[in-house]
């Protein structure tokens, strides 16, 4: 099965992602798609296994396999949770409608580490473009930003949130370089730091629901199994083990 067939006839999850669901768009942004589609189960019982991941075959589109996108929402991964808090949806059929009736079970503690350590692997990159050209890629800085409050926001309140809000505007002018860079550190360091003090009080629990999750993708796979393999080219069906040896 070519890749671009099952984000075409599987999926089950497609919104728009980037500046557009930040509340950051401009005239000149770009439309970031991303979704979720479900490989058909009988596709995992050949050596050959589905992809994990599908780049396109729109520009700007990204999508994960079902449970390539769960697992890396368990590990508090900001993009994928991102992803499932857009508010600009696209496409979602009652397995999508099932996966976004999750969307707190993933949510946990976890973030503080996840969204903190990929900031700051950011932050390194913007301090190095400081030291090596004078000036950091500012928009780059304005995201980075945005990630921290994102953060600081979910782990006091227990909800993801990504649309900026009223800090569209102080956000844009740190796009435009119209902020100093020690200020953008400031506004960074102290960012941070009230996420790690939101931490030791955040109505989240210390760790995702797991198990809820895994009883989602297993009943998914089921029913899954149980449909006819529209892919199937020579296998018309599963072999009765009663059969073998008899021919």
């Amino acid at each position: 099965m070519r890749p671009e067939s099952l984000v075409r006839d599987h999926t089950i999850y497609a919104c728009v992602m980037g500046s557009r669901a930040f509340g950051l768009a401009t005239d000149d942004s770009d439309t970031d798609r991303r979704g979720v589609f479900l490989a058909p189960t009988p596709l995992f019982w050949r050596f050959d296994k589905p992809p994990t991941h599908v780049d396109g075959p729109r520009e700007e589109q990204f999508s994960w396999e079902l449970e390539r996108f769960c697992e890396l929402a368990l590990r508090a991964n900001p993009n994928i949770l991102e992803c499932l808090h857009s508010p600009l949806v696209e496409y979602v059929d009652d397995t999508g409608r099932e996966l976004l009736a999750l969307r707190e079970a993933f949510l946990s503690r976890q973030a503080l580490e996840t969204f903190t350590r990929y900031a700051l692997g950011q932050r390194k990159k913007l301090e190095a473009d400081v030291r090596s050209h004078g000036a950091p890629r500012w928009k780059h800085a304005m995201h980075l930003l945005r990630l921290l409050t994102s953060a600081r926001d979910l782990l006091r309140t227990g909800h993801l949130t990504i649309d900026v809000g009223d800090q569209r505007a102080p956000l844009l002018e740190v796009k435009r370089g119209e902020v100093p860079w020690t200020e953008v550190e400031s506004r960074m360091s102290r960012l941070a730091r009230e996420a790690e003090e939101a931490a030791d009080r955040s109505p989240l629990p210390a760790e995702p629901d797991r198990s809820r999750v895994e009883d989602f993708l297993i009943g998914v796979r089921r029913a899954s199994a149980l449909q006819p393999d529209p892919y199937d080219e020579g296998v018309q069906g599963v072999v009765d083990p009663r059969s073998v040896g008899k021919r």
